[in-house]
Formats: C-alpha cells, structure tokens, sequence
C-alpha cells in the first residue's frame, strides 16, 4: 500500500539509462514516480555527453572518411574531402535531440513527473530541487539515486577544454587536431584515439599499463592495435605523463622516462567519478567512497533500505545497457515485485573503429582456469557480406567445452561486431551448443554466417580430436 504521507511512492534522481527505466518500471506497477534532472543533462550522461554522441561521432566519422569502402573504391575515397567539426557535430545534435524528446515522451507518456533542477537530500526521504531560481521540498517512500559519473580529472592536469580537454570537452573542440596525446588506453580513450586516427589526425596513446584492454581476448586486441598503427597511431605503453605544457599553438607532453610529445590536443582518459557531490549524501544517511560511488546490495539497495542505487554511479560495469536493467530491478525490489536477476552472460561492446564485442570467458581466463576448450575462427574474408561492406580484417571466434560441447565464450572483431555478438549470447544463454550453428540455417550473405563458418570450424576439430581418442 503506497504511503499519502511522501509526496510520491518512487523518487528518481537522475534521468539516465537506469534512472529512466526504474521511473517508468515503477509507474507501470501503479505508483506515483518523479525524476529530477537538470534541464540541460535529460536523458543522463549516456544521451548527453557519453554513450549516444559518441557512437553518433563515431558513425558520423566512418561514413565521412569513406573508411570501410576505401578497400573497393581506393585509398583516396571520401565522401568530404575537408571534413569539419560542425560536418561530424551535426549528425551528434540531431540525434542527441531527437533522443531527448523520446526520453521526455517516454516519462510524458507513463505519467511519471519530471522535475527540472539539481537535487540533494535534506533528510532520508526528502531532497530539495533548486533549478531556474525555484526551490522545490519533496518527499518520496523510495529514492533511486542514478546520477551517473563525470571524467575523472586528476589535479594535477591543468584542463583548459581548449588544448587540453577530457571526453566531455572533446565534443566540443573547434577544429580536428592535427596531432593528439590521448593520455589512458582505456575503452574511452581507444574509442577516440581510433575515431582521430581515422579522421587523420595523427595520435599518440600513452598508458602507463603494458598493454589495453586487459579484459579483452588478446588475439582481437592484437588485431585492433594492428589496425590502429595502419591507421598512424603511435603507443606508449609503461609510461606515466609527467607534466603538460600548454602554449598558443600546441602543447608538449612530457613524460617520466624523459620522452617530450607535441601535439595539437592532449584528451585525458582518466577514468570516471561519480557524481555524488552535491547531493549532501549525509543527510540522508550515506556515504560514497573517493571516486564518488555508493556500495549497493544484489537488490540495488543502500545502506538505507528505503534508498537504491543503479547504473554508473554504483561501479562495474557502467554500462548503459546493465544501468537499464538494474534501473528497472531496483524499481521492483523497492515494492516487493518478485523480479528475476540478470543473466551472467553479459555482453561487451566496445566501439572502436573497427569495434570490438564479446561474452563469456576469454583464452586467457580459460587456460589460468585450467578448463579445456577448442576454438573455431571466422574471418570475414571469406564471407561474401564481408567483401560486399568492404571488411577484409574483421573475425569471430568461438571457444567451445569438447566435452559438452558448449560455447565458452564468443569474440567478435570488426563491422557490426556489438549486434552480431547477440546470437551467440542468445545460443549461450540458452544452454546451446556448438552444434545448433551447424545444424541451422542462416541468411546469406551476411556476417552472421561467421558464425557458421566458425562452428564448422571448431567442429572439424573436435572431430579429430574424437578420431584420435577411439
């Protein structure tokens, strides 16, 4: 039974991915809802600065450049020869406003009140939203606290979102540079280091780490760095920055072991922090550690039963697609749905140019596990799709049990790699095996086939291995 003491059943902090859906799980359920947001950050970081303007970019530079059929037409292929910020900002504006309106449509629609402003806490069920020279005292039985996080910007980096910038100020530089040091190699650091690269701006990565993106399969991430050098970006690995210089026309980026970088444009990649600040945590009770997030339970609740808390501001693994989830979970565990947990296959997209995807357990993971498997490879090379888009470098691989013969994990390289990923995921999900993609039919020509191919693949191994063992 809802309480007529609050204001509203669910209060929602936050209009992001996990904001938004815990709103609209809570006003399908029949409860009073209301979000408060800034008017100038709906639809969260994610619609804002991150996850949508980004990947529009990235579209925006893959079709301007020509890249993926430059193998068809010639290197010199493009579609703008003096491609401009405002050519690839354009493209970002239309669909950051058009996804916008839809998240407005979206609460409009489930009758759940959006509230413009900036929220903190006055106690454990009230906040105060101040916004456009209004105060506003609400009360709420339930909070959701889904603020989302902003660049982590070290002080020791004198940012002047001119020359020296982290991925919010890099939308909104004035020209492309034509030379960058993207400090980080992280996935948001990889992501714009490629979109430069391929845009021609000559990139140096630094990274105090010896390689990138740990987590992924090192065959894919091989592969990537291959590209990229073809692409004319240099990489630091082992190497911290000590200092950047800023000058008229360019910086100087110095680091520890004595090497000196000029470039145009310095990007720090250094990671995230979660936007807890002005929400005066205290006062309802709690706390967030350095980096600005706040521990939640496997329901997505606080240390205040009646508070939860989703999406990047609660940590790993800050993605949009597990915030929505966790967004709409959190909204059914406050009144006592019974709601059933989240698959342990998730999936990973990394949008790189090409773009990278996977599920499951890489070789690395596999072999420290001491769990036996078997891998079968795609190239799209030999797919016709793969002629037909111009990508001869991308790949799939499978790693399969020869035991049970069950997928262990699926790695994807190359166009398309973040939609393909879901038929494997789905086969995994499932408890299929290898011998379902053997035994079905799948359209051609497509890139889907790779994974045919790639079951063939495998299969034909483990057929030899069954030969040897009779």
């Amino acid at each position: 039974m809802d309480d007529p003491e609050y204001d509203y059943d669910l209060l929602v902090i936050g209009s992001g991915p996990g904001g938004q859906k815990a709103a609209i799980a809570a006003a399908k359920l029949g409860h009073r809802v209301a979000v408060v947001d800034r008017r100038d950050m709906i639809g969260g970081v994610c619609v804002n600065t991150g996850t949508i303007p980004s990947k529009t970019l990235r579209e925006a530079v893959i079709y301007l450049t020509g890249l993926s059929m430059k193998e068809l037409y010639g290197q010199s292929y493009r579609v703008k020869h003096d491609i401009t910020v405002q050519d690839l900002l354009a493209r970002t504006q239309h669909v950051v406003g058009r996804e916008v309106e839809v998240v407005r449509s979206q609460l409009f629609r489930n009758h759940v009140d959006l509230v413009v402003g900036t929220a903190r806490f006055t106690g454990p069920h009230t906040v105060v939203v101040e916004g456009s020279g209004e105060r506003r005292q609400l009360s709420a039985a339930n909070i959701v606290i889904g603020t989302g996080t902003r660049p982590a910007r070290p002080p020791h980096v004198e940012f002047d979102d001119g020359r020296v910038v982290d991925s919010d100020g890099i939308l909104s530089l004035e020209r492309i540079p034509d030379s960058m040091v993207v400090v980080g190699a992280g996935v948001v650091g990889i992501e714009y280091a490629s979109m430069f690269a391929a845009l021609g701006t000559r990139v140096t990565v630094v990274e105090r780490r010896e390689r990138m993106l740990e987590f992924c399969d090192p065959e894919v991430v091989e592969s990537l760095k291959f590209h990229l050098r073809d692409l004319s970006v240099a990489f630091r690995f082992g190497e911290e920055v000590e200092k950047v210089e800023i000058g008229r026309q360019s910086t100087v980026t110095t680091l520890a072991s004595g090497k000196r970088i000029p470039a145009e444009t310095v990007m720090y990649s250094a990671g995230r922090q979660g936007m807890t600040d002005e929400l005066d945590l205290e006062a309802a009770g709690l706390t967030a550690d350095a980096r600005g997030r706040i521990s939640v339970d496997g329901q997505y609740r606080t240390s205040v039963p009646h508070i939860f808390a989703v999406g990047d501001v609660i940590g790993f693994p800050a993605l949009a697609a597990t915030s929505m989830d966790q967004g709409r979970l959190a909204a059914q565990h406050a009144f006592g749905e019974p709601a059933n947990e989240l698959h342990d296959i998730q999936p990973i997209g990394i949008y790189t140019i090409p773009e990278i995807s996977y599920c499951g357990r890489t070789e690395v993971e596999l072999t420290e596990a001491a769990v036996p498997y078997e891998a079968g490879i795609a190239r799209y090379r030999e797919l016709a799709r793969g002629q037909i888009v111009g990508d001869s470098y991308g790949m799939l691989k499978l790693l399969v049990s020869p035991s049970t013969r069950h997928i262990l994990g699926v790695h994807v390289f190359g166009t398309n790699a973040a939609d393909l990923l879901h038929i494997g995921q789905a086969v995994m999900g499932c408890g299929g095996t290898v011998d379902y993609l053997v035994d079905t039919v799948l359209n051609y020509p497509t890139l889907s086939e790779a994974y045919k191919v790639a079951a063939l693949d495998v299969t034909n191994k483990l057929r030899e291995l069954e030969r040897f063992d009779l």
